[in-house]
């Protein structure tokens, strides 16, 4: 059990640093649990909503919380912990589940990568922003962070998502086991307290089948995007900001991920 325990916690490590361009997100068990009963769930890292499980590690972790009806419940995770949200005895209603990250570190193997990832994240334009600052082209360092957050129904599933106060997030304007989702599911991307406007979101569904589909959207002037969505599917949503460094810092630039998770009965 300790080597299985080791194995996984280091696999944990190594993945968070070499998937750096990929979405971190929570990945429930089930979306829908019974009043009382246990909401599990994974984190996982990869891309296209398709990713590795990700061991819980304290010294990687800035916060991992849940919430029901605005009442924080005790997450009792553990290192190693594979799922690392695990919580018993869940009391009826929505519940929020929350995961931050410490800063990670990335050099890119090319200019030609990180130019790719700029573009598909809508961050700007890479050589401009490289050339303004007196930046070369060569080993790019990013420092990144995740904030990552889910939504669980437990019986009736009644609640509504709210802002969680982190850097960056995504917050959920309806709630998709409750609502009438015909006209659109609409999220609100916040950065640093205020929203964020005229921001690239990405919208991943997963069908019942397993088919992925990719949609891209943007925020309005109030930092709302309203996505399709459609019963019986998964979504991860998804949304990149960039920020400069002083490079005496570690790194050139700093990336926050939002991602939200959830499912339409």
């Amino acid at each position: 059990m300790l080597r299985c325990l080791c194995a996984a916690t280091l696999a944990a490590i190594s993945l968070g640093d070499k998937v750096a361009a990929h979405e971190l997100w929570i990945d429930p068990a089930s979306y829908r649990v019974a009043p009382g009963g246990t909401a599990a769930a994974q984190l996982r890292v990869g891309t296209e909503f398709r990713g590795v499980p990700q061991a819980y590690i304290p010294r990687r972790t800035v916060r991992i919380d849940v919430v029901s009806g605005g009442v924080p419940l005790p997450v009792d995770a553990r290192i190693g912990d594979m799922p690392a949200f695990s919580i018993d005895e869940m009391p009826e209603g929505l519940a929020i589940l929350v995961y931050e990250t410490t800063a990670f570190d990335l050099t890119w193997g090319t200019w030609e990568q990180f130019v790719r990832f700029v573009d598909q994240k809508d961050l700007g334009d890479a050589a401009a922003m490289q050339a303004a600052r007196g930046l070369d082209r060569i080993d790019v360092q990013e420092h990144y962070l995740r904030f990552a957050k889910s939504l669980i129904a437990v019986g009736n599933g009644t609640g509504a998502d709210r802002v969680m106060g982190m850097r960056t997030e995504l917050v959920a304007l309806a709630n998709p086991y409750t609502d009438d989702l015909s006209a659109g599911m609409p999220v609100q991307l916040w950065l640093d307290g205020v929203v964020r406007a005229d921001a690239q979101i990405e919208l991943f569904r997963e069908a019942p089948d397993g088919a992925i589909d990719i949609t891209l959207h943007r925020t309005d002037a109030d930092g709302i995007a309203i996505l399709p969505v459609e019963s019986g599917h998964q979504y991860l949503v998804d949304s990149v900001a960039i920020e400069p460094m002083d490079p005496a810092a570690g790194a050139e630039w700093r990336t926050l991920w939002a991602s939200l998770t959830f499912e339409v009965p």
